[in-house]
């Protein structure tokens, strides 16, 4: 068979701003005295959130998962008292494919130990007007809880609003469901909001850093009891409604890291997904002890969209799926 569409999808000009954007990434990073690391992309355990769903290859009989994130292993070179560190690697997350996600993609990953996540907040913005400011100018960056978020842009208190009431937001924008609306539990029916109608409403060329978000969505965040209902230690930042990072203030507990992994097995079981073994080696780690350090992951594919004004992903990566 003759194949006609071998070529890249992009031009040299963007081939080339890339790399300049990647050389540029890890000059920000020298000055901050943040060490480069490589950790494996093949390894014994992965995520287990629900709604990620990993590669997985077999080595002798055992299970091996192409990593979603680095996290798991930088986080045991933390413990093994690396300081701060970063990384810049190809991530994989089946069924991941549209305007802003291809399967494979690049992140950029970094730890700040004696950082709390507002601090690293500022870090990420310098990283970010770093990078951009020379492409376009950014203007006054936002900080913005995920309380004041809802209420400011679509009237509700997403920590006391019940299903019924998110769901009447939804259906008052118009907004349509591809599941049975009865499906979808409150996080989900969050979901849809922030990214519908909130997102969209963000003013443009503002980074805007939205934070503390539900309890329910820590993933591997720390949580802290504020006024009647809890809240994530959790950022993320949004640049012209698109996301590009993700933060934690880290949870270093390991008893409390080990019990959202079962939890999160355990939806897995519930929605028909396999189980996934859990990182003893990370919870080992964790159980050995952490300095107290503050985290955040990149799509550094979606940063180049921004710095080249593209519309899709598909504009910026040489080789998109459907051509790998």
């Amino acid at each position: 068979m003759k194949i006609n569409n071998w070529q890249p999808n992009i031009s040299l000009q963007v081939l080339k701003a890339r790399a300049e954007l990647l050389s540029l990434a890890r000059v920000f990073f020298q000055k901050i005295n943040c060490l480069e690391v490589e950790t494996p992309t093949l390894s014994g355990s992965t995520t287990s959130d629900p709604n990620i769903e990993s590669f997985s290859t077999r080595q002798h009989q055992q299970t091996y998962y192409l990593h979603t994130s680095p996290e798991f292993p930088m986080k045991r070179l933390l413990a093994a008292g690396s300081g701060a560190i970063y990384q810049i690697c190809k991530v994989f997350r089946q069924g991941e494919a549209g305007r802003y996600h291809n399967p494979e993609f690049t992140m950029i990953e970094w730890y700040q130990p004696g950082l709390n996540y507002h601090a690293l907040m500022q870090q990420v913005d310098e990283f970010v007007a770093y990078l951009l400011n020379d492409v376009f100018s950014l203007k006054n960056t936002i900080h913005i809880s995920y309380k004041d978020a809802f209420e400011k842009y679509v009237q509700v208190n997403p920590f006391v609003a019940t299903n019924n009431e998110l769901l009447e937001v939804l259906k008052k924008h118009k907004i349509e469901f591809y599941n049975n609306e009865q499906s979808l539990d409150k996080d989900a029916l969050l979901d849809l909001i922030i990214s519908q109608l909130i997102q969209t409403q963000l003013p443009a060329n503002t980074p805007v850093f939205i934070f503390d978000y539900p309890a329910s969505q820590a993933a591997l965040a720390k949580i802290r009891q504020q006024d009647s209902y809890q809240v994530a230690e959790r950022f993320e930042l949004f640049i012209n409604g698109v996301e590009l990072a993700n933060g934690y203030q880290e949870l270093l507990d390991a008893s409390e890291q080990q019990q959202r992994f079962e939890a999160e097995n355990k939806k897995r079981t519930t929605a028909g997904l396999k189980t996934i073994p859990i990182d003893q080696h990370l919870i080992a780690a964790l159980a050995s002890g952490i300095p107290m350090v503050s985290g955040v992951a990149m799509g550094f594919d979606r940063l180049l969209m921004l710095a080249m004004q593209k519309e899709s992903i598909n504009e910026v990566i040489a080789f998109t799926i459907d051509k790998a």
